[in-house]
């Protein structure tokens, strides 16, 4: 049976940290395996501690008196050297529960009031690219009022605010970088009607 042995620490940064770890295949050959991570310390990687609590947040915002636009973000993201469109989203800070930290990250990334609805089991954390890292993230939904701004951006954010309706969102998955946790949910915003958060409360 695969497992992990013999986890170590390679990095002391304050928002991403890398792990060495010896990974047991099944047929009982060792090799090593690098894991990017969330948590500081060895005792609460994922693979040891067995638990799994949100390092961030994502942000299914609805805009509109008429429920059809979706809050987006299009954002530079140095790994890939240029713009993705994206939801909102962030990590979650010591003592914030989820819906919390949804409220402010909506507010510093895009300038919106963000008004969360209870999300039940969709709300749960739920792991991002678990090949590289364990980190997870929870998504809040809810809907969005106000004019955009990116006047409570860090200096160090490259973000532009888009309010997309269903067409825009057809020629963004047509033509442009999407990150795919959005890219998912893009495609189930344009595949319905009406209110797109409706399937919380089936």
């Amino acid at each position: 049976m695969a497992d992990v042995r013999n986890v170590k620490k390679l990095t002391d940064n304050r928002f991403l940290n890398l792990y060495q770890l010896d990974a047991v295949h099944r047929d009982g050959t060792v090799s090593p395996y690098y894991v990017a991570s969330r948590t500081k310390t060895t005792e609460n990687l994922k693979a040891l501690a067995h638990h799994n609590h949100p390092d961030g947040v994502i942000l299914y915002g609805v805009w509109g008196a008429a429920k059809d636009h979706v809050v987006l973000i299009r954002q530079y993201r140095y790994p890939i050297g240029g713009y993705v469109y994206e939801f909102p989203a962030g990590l979650v800070e010591p003592g914030e529960n989820l819906l919390e930290a949804g409220v402010r990250e909506m507010f510093e990334e895009t300038g919106l009031t963000f008004h969360p609805v209870e999300g039940g089991s969709y709300m749960r954390p739920f792991f991002t690219t678990v090949g590289m890292t364990d980190e997870s993230c929870g998504t809040v939904y809810g809907y969005c009022e106000g004019t955009p701004t990116n006047a409570n951006q860090e200096s160090s954010e490259d973000i532009q605010v888009v309010l997309a309706d269903r067409a825009e969102c057809r020629r963004i998955l047509r033509e442009e970088n999407v990150a795919i946790m959005c890219a998912y949910m893009l495609m189930h915003f344009i595949a319905g009607e009406g209110d797109p958060l409706a399937f919380l409360r089936a």
